[in-house]
């Protein structure tokens, strides 16, 4: 889907100020030990395959919300707290990280 049919499915224009997946490297690094914006997810809406650094992030809420860059729909939302750390997923259908080399 174009980025101005995108912006459309979600209800927002075209001057709303978002990042790519790469803004989710940091805040990954302290759960996982491989880079996090490598691995490739799922689209649970339209089922597009694409590495996690390609999300469309949004990182001004208490959290990070990140939207698949083909239906604009939510693969995967981050909240942290002081102590925890939430991932949800339910957007996602798979995520799959290359393992280190041993």
């Amino acid at each position: 889907m174009k980025e101005a049919g995108m912006e459309a499915a979600r209800g927002q224009s075209a001057s709303d100020n978002h990042v790519d997946g790469n803004a989710l490297a940091g805040a990954f690094a302290e759960l996982f030990t491989t880079d996090i914006t490598v691995a490739t997810t799922e689209c649970a809406q339209c089922g597009c395959i694409g590495p996690v650094a390609c999300l469309v992030v949004y990182a001004d809420a208490p959290g990070y919300v990140a939207r698949c860059q083909e239906c604009g729909g939510v693969v995967l939302k981050l909240v942290r707290t002081p102590e925890t750390a939430r991932i949800d997923l339910r957007g996602t259908v798979t995520l799959t990280m290359r393992l280190p080399d041993m």
